[in-house]
């Protein structure tokens, strides 16, 4: 694609606005319809109907092929019809289980969304065509760029040359049915968003992070100005690991495991205007948790803000320390989060 019709494709003008931040009486609480107690809501202008808790596929790189489509199943009959996984999930394990338990489930059933870490435009056909045979279908309800935390990724992935190219050509083809894109970093969302108007925004939206640093209210306020959907990534994050604590598993961030507590924070994320869907820990029993919460959904109230409040004000913050480093422009660390599944790139086994 020449420069000059790329840009004219992915340039795009900003709104107005400012964004007034949310209070229990501004709660995000229409849901359109449900199944089997499961709440639905629009992914934006897409016009699909998701279920509020999407089902996390990087959690079947923890299990057998049985284990999985047994839970695949059990979601799906449980109201759940929204599966996100990426490519670069356990080398593609991830993909091939989700794929083979998906088998033979009528496609109108379930939305499937993927992404791609690759930049380039080669390396990310390459890898889009790989994950449509993993998954065993002709198309991808949800295509998206993976993961951007650094200004440099986004100037990459936005080309020309870039994976954005492929995830057009995607649309085009009917490949995909719609584009996104998920971020770490304020700064990588901002900036990938004032090049392209996406259809969905993936971003870490939990109580830790928004009350200790605000994490997630720019993102959450552009999106809206742009109708982009927002789904929401660490909505049962507790923030880092407490030195000297031990940990119950081995994953980057300190996952809510009290049912109560999964509730609230459920509840907080879920209650975020614009926020469509949340999407768990990669562990089947938490996966298993956020399903009850989201079918038991009820906009948080003041008294639940407030001891979320006072939840995170004991915590430390995930994103702190990425925040201030992209935003002064500094090189990333050898690794942002120990146990990370976004670390390094294709051949870390979680990325």
């Amino acid at each position: 694609m020449k420069r000059r019709s790329f840009l004219k494709v992915v340039g795009s003008g900003l709104g107005a606005g400012a964004w007034k931040g949310v209070s229990p009486g501004e709660a995000n609480s229409a849901e359109p319809g449900d199944a089997a107690g499961m709440p639905r809501r629009t992914l934006g202008r897409t016009g699909l109907e998701v279920s509020i808790v999407g089902f996390p596929a990087l959690s079947l790189v923890h299990e057998e092929q049985d284990v999985c489509t047994a839970a695949v199943r059990d979601a799906l009959d449980g109201g759940v019809n929204f599966f996100d996984v990426a490519a670069s999930y356990g080398r593609g394990d991830a993909e091939i289980k989700l794929g083979n338990a998906l088998k033979g489930v009528d496609r109108d059933r379930y939305y499937l969304a993927n992404k791609t870490r690759l930049r380039d435009k080669e390396g990310a056909r390459k890898e889009l065509e790989l994950s449509l045979e993993r998954a065993h279908t002709d198309y991808f309800d949800l295509y998206q760029l993976h993961c951007l935390i650094q200004k440099e990724e986004v100037e990459e992935a936005m080309g020309p040359g870039g994976a954005m190219e492929t995830l057009l050509e995607a649309r085009e083809e009917g490949k995909a049915r719609f584009l996104g894109f998920s971020a770490h970093s304020t700064r990588a969302a901002l900036d990938v968003m004032s090049r392209f108007r996406f259809d969905t925004v993936m971003f870490p939206i939990n109580f830790i992070e928004f009350f200790t640093m605000g994490f997630g209210k720019q993102v959450l306020e552009l999106a809206a100005e742009q109708g982009a959907a927002v789904l929401a990534i660490k909505p049962m994050c507790r923030g880092a690991w407490p030195e000297g604590m031990e940990r119950t598993r081995r994953w980057w961030y300190r996952p809510i495991e009290d049912r109560d507590e999964v509730d609230l924070a459920m509840r907080f994320t879920l209650s975020q205007p614009g926020v469509v869907s949340g999407f768990p820990p990669a562990f089947l029993d938490l996966a298993a948790k956020a399903f009850a919460a989201g079918r038991a959904y009820q906009p948080a109230t003041e008294e639940e803000w407030e001891r979320l409040r006072e939840l995170a004000a004991d915590c430390e913050s995930i994103f702190h320390r990425v925040e201030k480093q992209v935003s002064r422009h500094e090189a990333a660390p050898p690794a942002h989060w120990p146990d990370s599944p976004h670390e390094g790139c294709c051949g870390q086994y979680y990325v």
